[in-house]
């Protein structure tokens, strides 16, 4: 104390300074704590990855890495092969590598053997099959062979047998030319159920009969089986014409056109058979022969008889003048 009686400091300063030391003490505590559990929050996820790593190291087997890379590439390069339009020849290229493995180890096709072909020859049956000399035997499709060569028009059926190590058997079943079908200007080879079969050029089907008009291909079987019947009408035949896909007409050599019915076909090819045999109709100067009425047959007379005929009447009216 001074002299008066008094302090020389405030008694409530110390107070003060304490408070404030402790109110900074605790702000910094509180602060220390804060930034320890941001530190430890941020440790957490590294840690937790850590482990997590850890473990997936331990659960992938070895080499995983490396298949995975390798994927990646072959992944690369099929999508770079679709968007170039290079599929085709990277299939054939993995056919061939795997063809050539397989054929070292033993099963290259050394021996075919092809049964029942008449208009086919061996190398365009191989060739319909798919089938070539890099082709093995171990990874031959036999279904896909077959289903190309029945895909063929003049194959009806086919069977492909692998016989193992390094031999293959095919039979075919071949469609038979029946008839040449013109569809306005297009000639082709067909077989008897209608199937086209080649287009028609020249040479080796030139014989067979001609059948014309839309839907003829697949009727003509049955008219001609019943033209079949009546031989000297069968022989004199050039071509059989199916008019307004209802019914037929026959042209002849002869250039002659014979008009049939709808219905009642063998009917009037008796009939004409019956006139042809009395009086050789088929024989004389007409150019149609009209059967499709069943109580009478119109005949149209050629341009030079017509005139003959005129000719010939007017002939006979003169002469009845005179006479009268």
């Amino acid at each position: 104390m001074h002299g008066g009686g008094r302090f020389a400091e405030p008694l409530r300063k110390p107070r003060l300074t304490s408070v404030v030391g402790a109110f900074a003490a605790r702000s910094h505590a509180v602060l220390a704590s804060s930034k320890r559990a941001e530190r430890d929050a941020l440790a957490a996820p590294r840690e937790r990855k850590t482990r997590f790593l850890f473990l997936l190291e331990r659960l992938t087997p070895r080499g995983a890495g490396v298949a995975a890379t390798l994927l990646i590439l072959g992944g690369s390069a099929v999508f770079g092969a679709i968007k170039g339009g290079h599929v085709q020849e990277m299939t054939s290229a993995l056919r061939d590598a795997r063809d050539a493995l397989a054929n070292s180890a033993g099963f290259r096709i050394a021996s075919i053997t092809i049964n029942g072909r008449k208009q086919l020859s061996q190398d365009e049956v191989l060739a319909i099959g798919g089938i070539t000399g890099r082709r093995s035997l171990l990874f031959l499709d036999a279904a896909d062979v077959r289903d190309r060569l029945k895909a063929n028009p003049w194959i009806a059926d086919a069977t492909v047998l692998k016989l193992y190590p390094d031999r293959l058997s095919i039979d075919v079943t071949e469609r038979t030319a029946f008839a040449l079908w013109q569809d306005d200007k297009h000639v082709s080879v067909i077989s008897d159920d209608g199937a086209v079969l080649e287009t028609f050029v020249t040479g080796r089907f030139r014989s067979l009969p001609l059948v014309v008009g839309k839907g003829a291909e697949t009727r003509a079987k049955e008219f001609l089986n019943v033209v079949a019947g009546y031989p000297r009408i069968r022989d004199a035949v050039k071509a059989i014409v199916f008019v307004g896909e209802r019914r037929w007409n026959l042209r002849l050599a002869s250039g002659l056109d014979v008009r049939l019915p709808e219905s009642g076909v063998a009917a009037a090819l008796d009939r004409l058979t019956r006139l042809d045999q009395d009086d050789q109709l088929l024989s004389r100067d007409i150019v149609a022969i009209d059967l499709r009425l069943p109580d009478r047959v119109t005949v149209r007379l050629s341009d030079d008889a017509a005139q003959a005929r005129a000719d010939a009447l007017k002939a006979k009216t003169r002469k009845k003048a005179t006479d009268a």
